[in-house]
């Protein structure tokens, strides 16, 4: 049986959470760091949807980094059926490829508030429970990025390295929405 210590050799699960900004483009820099070092990475969204334009995606196309969005959107911009059905179609793509170790990086992006969502049932379609049996299971060697508010307490005890992004200013509270090539 294998030792639950940390190890490059075993591979990580990081934890990018907390109500600040910062947790995808942190992940985001794993990537391109991975990438640099001849790693494959991929990123697989849970909340945005494939239907919007995002700059890191179009960066990331350009350096041979998958990204593929699974979502929908925001919570209230469809209704949870809508929503229901994409998680429990970007858990099965996300356990899939992590099954197939098909990175050696793989970024689970938003999906710690995938897993937080209280005004419909998810935990049929996303169960916490096959989230944290799969990542904790992966390929050896494979390293694992949960990012997203509102991080699970099983998820952060499951992980290596758990970073909480906590805001101090925002521009936004002043009125200012979101920047092309800052949020979007």
């Amino acid at each position: 049986m294998e030792s639950n210590k940390p190890s490059k050799e075993r591979g990580l699960v990081l934890v990018y959470t907390g109500d600040g900004k910062g947790k995808t483009t942190a992940a985001v820099g794993l990537a391109v760091r991975a990438a640099g070092r001849g790693k494959r990475a991929l990123i697989i969204q849970f909340i945005k949807s494939p239907q919007r334009s995002y700059g890191e995606q179009i960066a990331l196309s350009k350096l041979g980094i998958e990204m593929v969005q699974t979502g929908v959107g925001f919570t209230w911009t469809k209704t949870p059926e809508e929503h229901r059905a994409a998680l429990r179609e970007g858990w099965s793509f996300a356990k899939e490829r992590i099954e197939a170790g098909a990175a050696d990086l793989i970024i689970l992006d938003e999906i710690n508030n995938a897993l937080a969502i209280d005004r419909f049932p998810v935990d049929d379609v996303l169960p916490l429970a096959d989230v944290l049996e799969t990542i904790l299971n992966r390929p050896r060697g494979m390293h694992i990025v949960l990012t997203g508010r509102s991080a699970h307490p099983d998820v952060i005890r499951a992980a290596d390295l758990v970073t909480e992004m906590q805001p101090v200013k925002h521009y936004y509270d002043e009125g200012v929405p979101a920047v092309m090539g800052i949020e979007m």
